[in-house]
């Protein structure tokens, strides 16, 4: 007899926990800026404003108005056309009716209604920033606020000054007159100069020399000391004793006032602060 076959032993395996393969998230591409349908003013740079000044409205080999378009890897031509809507001379259909860019005293506003000519003028003109650029409002808003700042600095500053230092910053701004002004015209002055021209008036009244340059024309003024006629060296009024030679291409008070701040300028400055008190 045939010996018969052991049974074949069951091998166990473990339960295979399923693998699930998430697909990658989608990256989304940050969405081009809008195009804003608003009025839009444009202004020549360098702080130009002639009574009328015209740019190229259409490419010509004088001037070249072209637009490289990266995503269609080509360059377009420009022409600005009252009847058309793209600024492209390959898009544009039929009879275009060519239209003149004219700024006046230095400013073009174009409406709402064209925006033809804006998108000429914001997107692709190559003289954008160059000639001309774009008002922008928030910007012309917060250099408003800047300033607006500056001058409440300035006045605070302006308010608690002390009249001496008060004349030695206005001397600076109005000269000699400021020897006749009483105590209230000076700060006046002092204020209206500090609304007018907030970063100025703060930087001198930060400027340490402002006052040793005042105190140099109050002692000429009181006679103490002389300015030579050409302005070359200053002396003793009393006996002409040469105290310092002007440095070439300086202003000779400005040059007085650093050397009152040498070891031989402060006993200058405590001999001439005598006289003048």
């Amino acid at each position: 007899m045939a010996a018969k076959k052991a049974p074949a032993k069951k091998v166990e395996v473990a339960p295979q926990q399923e693998v699930v393969v998430k697909a990658a998230p989608k990256v989304q591409k940050p969405a081009k800026p809008s195009w804003e349908i608003k009025d839009r003013t444009y202004i020549l740079t360098s702080n130009r404003s002639p009574v009328t000044f015209t740019i190229p409205s259409k490419h010509t080999s004088k001037h070249a108005l072209l637009f490289f378009d990266k995503e269609a890897r080509e360059q377009k031509e420009i022409r600005y056309a009252t009847n058309q809507s793209s600024p492209f001379v390959k898009e544009q259909q039929g009879e275009a009716t060519l239209g003149h860019i004219i700024f006046k005293d230095g400013s073009l506003f174009v409406p709402k209604e064209k925006q033809n000519l804006q998108k000429v003028l914001s997107l692709y003109h190559p003289l954008k920033n160059k000639l001309y650029k774009e008002l922008d409002q928030v910007e012309i808003a917060e250099d408003e606020l800047d300033i607006l700042e500056l001058q409440i600095d300035a006045l605070n500053a302006a308010r608690g000054m002390d009249i001496d230092h008060a004349e030695a910053i206005l001397r600076v701004e109005i000269g000699s007159k400021v020897s006749k002004m009483s105590s209230k015209e000076l700060k006046r002055d002092l204020m209206l100069f500090a609304k007018m021209s907030p970063g100025l008036f703060l930087d001198l009244a930060n400027d340490e020399n402002v006052q040793l340059r005042n105190f140099a024309i109050q002692a000429a003024e009181a006679n103490i000391i002389k300015l030579s006629d050409d302005q070359r060296y200053f002396t003793w009024a009393s006996n002409g004793r040469k105290l310092m030679e002007v440095p070439f291409d300086e202003n000779p008070y400005s040059a007085f006032a650093y050397f009152l701040k040498t070891d031989e300028g402060v006993e200058i400055y405590k001999s001439i602060d005598k006289k003048i008190n």
